[in-house]
């Protein structure tokens, strides 16, 4: 009984943390679109940035499971803007080191590594301060306890992603919704998965192109 009235309150936790961030970063973004912005992504540029984010499980897998993480990001902005209209962007290759990634699990917390060595990111061209995107990426997590309980400790990542960076006078904010999916890719069994929707913060900079 204590465990599961300590489970629901680590649950609930998580959920007003996730309402929080959201709202933080909404009122943080209002406040910085007001002052004059840095360059946005530019052709042979790069980014760098410190993320967080957190959230909670969906249906379609393993349930009753939060998530936190934070990670490091550096990225190359690969191509002048391509493509028609509103869909006109520039194409983006990152990766993600993440040294803290938590999974709060009914039966124990998993603490753990991950590497993203794939994330592909579409960075609309516009000519404001929002810059939205889209990306897909993927990597590996491992965990000093198995993910979900009971399969394995090595687990893999991937997520489809919206978001978009609010620049600033010297950093860009951004925000996200993002839907993770982590399995073990039949490495065990049973292998149940667990899809979680995350929002995540980060703060960063577009670097220009190296002369």
């Amino acid at each position: 009984m204590f465990l599961y009235r300590a489970y629901s309150a680590t649950t609930i936790m998580i959920k007003k943390v996730c309402r929080g961030v959201a709202f933080t970063s909404a009122a943080l973004f209002l406040l910085i679109s007001a002052a004059s912005a840095q360059q946005g992504p530019e052709d042979g540029g790069r980014e760098v940035q410190l993320w967080t984010g957190g959230g909670y499980t969906v249906p379609g897998g393993t349930k009753n499971t939060g998530i936190w993480n934070l990670g490091l990001r550096y990225g190359w902005i690969l191509t002048r803007p391509h493509g028609p209209g509103f869909l006109k962007g520039r194409f983006e290759y990152a990766v993600d080191g993440v040294p803290m990634f938590l999974v709060f699990q009914p039966s124990n917390t998993a603490y753990g590594l991950g590497f993203n060595p794939i994330d592909l990111k579409w960075d609309f061209a516009t000519r404001s301060s929002v810059v939205p995107y889209l990306e897909i990426d993927g990597g590996t997590l491992f965990t000093n306890h198995t993910v979900p309980a009971g399969t394995n400790t090595v687990n893999f990542t991937s997520s489809g992603v919206f978001g978009m960076h609010l620049l600033g006078p010297r950093y860009n904010w951004s925000i996200e919704a993002r839907y993770m999916h982590i399995s073990n890719a039949g490495l065990a069994k049973p292998n149940p998965g667990i899809n979680t929707f995350q929002v995540r913060i980060g703060i960063g900079r577009f670097l220009p192109k190296k002369q």
